[in-house]
């Protein structure tokens, strides 16, 4: 039989015509199939333009203008993520939203155009709440929890790696860790109350290391450093397994008659730190800055 396609039979299907199926019985079962679209209009730019921010305006035209907004949205996507955790950041990342809708609602504009001034409002600030609430917010809290975390301390914001692993751990680290809430009473006479959350510190002394208190210095397997506030001026513990000794770097809110005795009893638990309480590891450099860590 020749080669050449025969009129008398038709062309075979390709390897991707069940995806083209699969379309089409989806597109029917959602009844989708009887709204007829402008011309200029199409179910895939639709979806394309909410998926990726600033395609809408490419699609639609002119394209010089459309390369330009997807250059901007690419610009300040990296603006949110070299500046993370600082108002500029989060000024990007509004703006990031605002350029996304609105080239969406320019896509979109030969279906809205004939509708009522107040439903083309509401489809505007309904598209901006569907790309907030199913992309960037689950996207910005994906990169904060899973790959990068702006911790604030002391008026600096340090970008934390959330993907490092506790076992690559090494003395002199620094680490960033949850601390938990610690309260104290001193039978009616004060009281001491420590706050839950995040703190940053280097790692003194790994599991099975000796540390001793003296009055001058405290020692890690002989090695004398100088002592930090509150610690205590006597006393030996050996950090246990899969654990750190960090003293931790808060404020201790102290009311009444509480000793220095009872507060650096407590910090000496917090300085305790489990690897279950690990949260990640700073940046030494992050983009152009280096980190200054407290």
């Amino acid at each position: 039989m020749s080669k050449l396609i025969s009129p008398y039979y038709p062309p075979r299907a390709r390897w991707y015509s069940p995806i083209f199926s699969f379309g089409s019985a989806i597109r029917r079962m959602l009844a989708l199939d009887r709204i007829r679209l402008p011309k200029n209009t199409t179910f895939f730019g639709l979806i394309s333009g909410f998926l990726v921010p600033g395609l809408a305006v490419y699609l639609r035209g002119p394209r010089l203008i459309g390369l330009a907004a997807l250059g901007a949205c690419g610009l300040l996507f990296v603006s949110f993520i070299a500046w993370l955790g600082y108002p500029f950041g989060n000024y990007a990342f509004g703006l990031l939203v605002s350029v996304h809708a609105t080239g969406l609602i320019y896509y979109s504009s030969s279906l809205i155009m004939d509708m009522q001034f107040r439903v083309r409002v509401g489809f505007t600030l309904l598209v901006l709440l569907a790309l907030y609430l199913l992309i960037y917010a689950p996207l910005r809290a994906t990169i904060q929890e899973r790959w990068l975390m702006p911790l604030r301390m002391d008026g600096r914001v340090t970008v934390i790696k959330r993907l490092a692993s506790a076992p690559t751990i090494r003395r002199g680290d620094w680490v960033a860790y949850t601390l938990a809430t610690r309260t104290i009473n001193n039978h009616g006479d004060g009281g001491l109350y420590a706050r839950r959350g995040l703190d940053l510190g280097p790692v003194l002394a790994m599991a099975g290391d000796r540390v001793e208190f003296s009055t001058n210095a405290f020692k890690v397997s002989g090695i004398p450093h100088p002592l930090l506030p509150h610690m205590p001026t006597s006393g030996t513990l050996i950090v246990p397994e899969n654990h750190w000794f960090i003293w931790p770097n808060l404020v201790i809110n102290a009311h009444g008659n509480v000793g220095e005795a009872r507060i650096s009893g407590t910090m000496l638990q917090m300085a305790d730190v489990s690897e279950t309480q690990f949260v990640g590891k700073p940046f030494n450099r992050w983009f152009w800055r280096r980190q200054t860590l407290p």
